[in-house]
């Protein structure tokens, strides 16, 4: 098992800027040893990820551990930025949890055909989503081995 130590880099991509700083707080308040770092649509998130343009310093952008991921976005949504992050082999490793409001099933289906490690529906309350960022920060860090 991971050292509970350990800091994760996690990357959220999300358009809503609500959504953003909820998150920020929730983890805040989760007290999981994280860093968080947002983008706005798929292509920042792309950007972000090959360290092109404004992200590539990565002692200022780290290469996540994991991507938040919401799927309706400007530019690019978050399924075509999906598809691009897993057909390419430098960062197809990186799990990807879709965090969205859509409950749709078509979403779910496709969201895991594309190489989701999880799709997650966006928690209502602030409570919920401060519970859902200290367990995915103890999932990821703790319990599952990444290479």
């Amino acid at each position: 098992m991971n050292s509970p130590s350990k800091i994760l880099t996690i990357l959220m991509a999300d358009d809503d800027a609500d959504d953003r700083l909820l998150a920020r707080e929730a983890m805040h308040e989760s007290r999981v040893l994280n860093e968080l770092y947002f983008v706005e649509d798929g292509v920042q998130l792309l950007r972000y990820l090959r360290g092109e343009d404004e992200y590539a310093d990565r002692s200022l952008y780290p290469m996540p551990g994991l991507i938040l991921l919401d799927l309706n976005m400007p530019k690019m949504d978050g399924r075509e930025a999906l598809a691009q992050i897993k057909s390419a082999p430098d960062l197809r490793r990186i799990p990807v949890v879709i965090l969205t409001t859509s409950t749709a099933e078509e979403d779910m289906t496709k969201g895991y055909e594309l190489g989701a490690a999880s799709y997650i529906a966006k928690p209502v309350t602030f409570d919920a989503l401060v519970e859902l960022m200290r367990t995915l920060g103890k999932y990821w860090v703790e319990f599952v081995e990444l290479p």
